[in-house]
């Protein structure tokens, strides 16, 4: 059996007026022997910006930021940053961030060449309501009609005079080029898709309107196992391996007490990372101690970030909505675990 180690609780909230309710869901880097931590704060009333520290390796914190490094400042984010993942391509970094602006929750991005000072990109998600949405999704096939009961939010009325949206979070990019293309996830629930980009600038509205028309084709993976079965999202920058891109996200099942959140793995193809080569049938970590089951949302394991230090996977999740904790796996063993699930072993 694999063997997954809880190495505990990273980061708690602060008396801080910015992190006073909880700090939760890092992106995570490694430079040289330290790790930079960008995590969601969250102060009274749920607005969020980003929080930053600094580990010595990958567990002792070094240095922790007395004030956000990411806030709000446009309409588009007025009522908090949240979620963000950190990824570096060629000289540049790219953070992603889910913009909430109170009603809508979109995939944004800020660029980087230090990490100190970043350039605000704006939304790169599409900008459309859910019938917009619907009507280029289903012009060819059906699709499944899960899409209907997560995103179809006309139903509620809407709080302000703004647009209801179709939700697009969990932006996340490939740490490099695939031919020639910049790749990232993002999600609209219940899957995870895909897309492929020459530049950022080719994120047009006709560019997601062609996109939403071949939806099916840009589907990266969709819930298949129990504990993923509601829905799916991504997770952690995916590790590049020679077997394939791991990438670890998070799947989501109703019960009685609740949705429950678990970190999962899959791996896909290097050059085609829109193709699944293998996927665990079980959750590799779970909300089982008493910080992931309780808290300001019970139940969750949520991984965001991942590092590596020479053979050991370090994963940094937000746990319970509430705190950061992180685990260590054997990346070798687990990528050797991964093979025993491919398409062709399960067959």
């Amino acid at each position: 059996m694999l063997a997954v180690k809880k190495e505990g609780i990273l980061l708690g909230k602060t008396a801080l007026g910015f992190e006073n309710e909880g700090v939760l869901n890092p992106a995570a880097i490694r430079e040289g022997e330290y790790v930079h931590i960008f995590y969601r704060a969250v102060s009274k009333g749920n607005y969020s910006s980003i929080g930053y520290c600094k580990l010595k390796g990958p567990l002792l914190v070094e240095t922790r930021y007395d004030t956000p490094v990411l806030f709000p400042q446009f309409e588009y984010e007025s009522h908090g940053i949240e979620d963000p993942r950190i990824t570096k391509i060629d000289d540049l970094y790219y953070l992603t961030y889910t913009a909430y602006d109170g009603q809508n929750a979109l995939g944004a991005l800020a660029t980087s060449t230090d990490m100190e000072h970043f350039e605000k990109h704006g939304v790169i998600t599409a900008q459309i309501t859910y019938d917009e949405f619907i009507h280029l999704a289903t012009s060819k096939n059906k699709i499944n009609e899960k899409y209907a009961r997560y995103n179809d939010r006309n139903r509620f009325l809407s709080k302000s005079d703004k647009q209801i949206l179709l939700w697009d979070k969990n932006v996340i990019f490939f740490p490099r080029r695939i031919n020639g293309y910049l790749y990232f996830l993002h999600r609209i629930k219940p899957d995870i898709q895909i897309t492929a980009v020459t530049d950022i600038e080719a994120l047009t509205k006709g560019f997601w309107e062609h996109y939403f028309l071949h939806l099916e084709e840009n589907i990266a993976l969709a819930p298949k196992y129990k504990h993923e079965v509601s829905y799916i999202g991504g997770g952690c920058p995916p590790v590049e391996t020679v077997h394939g891109w791991l990438l670890i996200y998070h799947g989501v099942h109703d019960t009685t007490k609740g949705y429950v959140y678990s970190a999962c793995v899959a791996l896909m193809d290097l050059e085609d990372p829109c193709t699944e080569i293998a996927r665990l049938p079980y959750p590799l970590f779970k909300p089982e101690q008493e910080w992931e089951l309780k808290g300001e949302v019970n139940n969750v394991c949520f991984p965001t970030g991942a590092v590596v230090f020479d053979d050991t996977l370090y994963i940094y999740y937000g746990a319970a909505d509430e705190r950061i904790a992180c685990v260590s796996v054997s990346l070798s063993m687990l990528v050797a675990e991964l093979l025993l699930y491919t398409d062709k072993n399960e067959k």
